[in-house]
């Protein structure tokens, strides 16, 4: 029996969804469908541990091919049954769940397992028509579910910890005690609000992992910077969503850009972060800028539609990711953030990193 979360099986529900509508719809910034953008499908690409299959459209029928075996299913079937698992997902309350009916199904299509075999972020590859260009690309995707859980775009750890040394403030051994134990609702403000109404100052001094720091100059030699003022506005106001925090530090302009003739420096920066972290970049690994086989996000939302954000559309890729992400405070406890500490007579905090899609 198969068991999985509500986005496990919204990953099986993709593609019995795309395969039942034969296209792909484009969205745009606001997870709406761009009206009159489709990618008719020529086949899907999926691989299991026992093998890999393609889901080729036809006019009425989705042939399948795998280990010499070739397969017809009406795609009124793959409708039927993508309409039945959507509304069983939906109505589904346990942390895990099987669907024995669906799982019947599955099985005839040669889909064995609700993850398809992957090393890289591509969670299913699509051949589709491009009628602007009349080219045939295949592209990949990571499927994202509204279903669940909103998925974290950065996970925090250690590794996504930005270091901060205090200055303008001299504070004593019980202070700093004082300081730490503040555990209110929203204990790193407050502690932060403390040490300022003492006269203390941030100044950012180094992400705690080199190779994190590395692979954000690569994208951008002063994203270091931009983060830090943009995570300490996060932590020092009410500020979360991405986007209302680059509009603040944008017009603070902390980096003192030329922004006379209304250049975007600070959205177009962290635009490309985004898109970079989307698709491969991991704090502790060196990112040499190579995309994953993935190419962009399969997005299933909460009434069923599936769309589709590609760096083959890379301006509606890039305005997605900036309008569905925010900040947010992971655990301090496990990734050791939000204390005062002292190292040579200095004192320093951290601030750690984690960007999760907005449900």
């Amino acid at each position: 029996m198969i068991t999985g979360n509500r986005g496990e099986w919204s990953e099986i529900y993709a593609l019995l969804k795309l395969l039942g509508d034969t296209q792909l719809f484009l969205g745009d910034k606001d997870l709406e469908k761009l009206e009159g953008l489709v990618y008719p499908i020529i086949k899907v690409l999926r691989s299991e541990s026992n093998g890999d299959f393609e889901y080729s459209v036809g006019d009425s029928i989705i042939l399948i091919s795998g280990n010499e075996q070739v397969l017809k299913v009406p795609i009124q079937e793959f409708k039927e049954n993508a309409t039945n698992l959507l509304n069983i997902i939906r109505e589904n309350r346990h942390r895990t769940f099987s669907v024995p009916e669906i799982e019947d199904f599955m099985k005839s299509i040669n889909c064995i397992s609700l993850k398809a075999n992957s090393s890289t972020k591509t969670d299913i590859i699509i051949k589709v028509h491009d009628q602007r260009t009349n080219q045939q690309p295949t592209l990949g995707f990571s499927i994202k579910s509204q279903l669940g859980s909103p998925s974290t775009l950065l996970n925090a750890g250690k590794t996504t910890n930005f270091i901060y040394k205090i200055e303008g403030v001299d504070l004593t051994d019980n202070e700093i005690e004082e300081i730490n134990s503040i555990s209110t609702r929203s204990k790193i403000k407050d502690r932060i609000s403390a040490i300022q109404n003492r006269g203390g100052q941030f100044n950012f001094n180094s992400t705690e992992q080199k190779i994190f720091a590395n692979n954000l100059i690569l994208v951008d030699s002063l994203l270091p910077q931009i983060l830090s003022h943009m995570i300490f506005g996060f932590y020092s106001s009410n500020f979360s969503h991405l986007k209302e925090i680059v509009d603040s530090i944008s017009m603070k302009n902390p980096m003192e850009f030329d922004i006379k003739n209304e250049h975007k420096f600070y959205v177009y920066k962290i635009k490309r972060f985004l898109t970079d972290i989307a698709l491969g970049m991991m704090p502790s690994k060196v990112w040499t800028g190579q995309y994953d086989a993935t190419g962009g996000y399969l997005i299933v939302k909460e009434n069923g539609d599936v769309l589709c954000y590609h760096i083959y559309n890379r301006n509606q890729f890039e305005d997605y990711l900036f309008n569905n992400t925010k900040f947010e405070t992971a655990s301090s406890t496990r990734h050791e953030f939000g204390k005062i500490y002292k190292d040579r007579a200095n004192l320093f905090l951290k601030l750690n990193l984690q960007i999760r899609f907005i449900k």
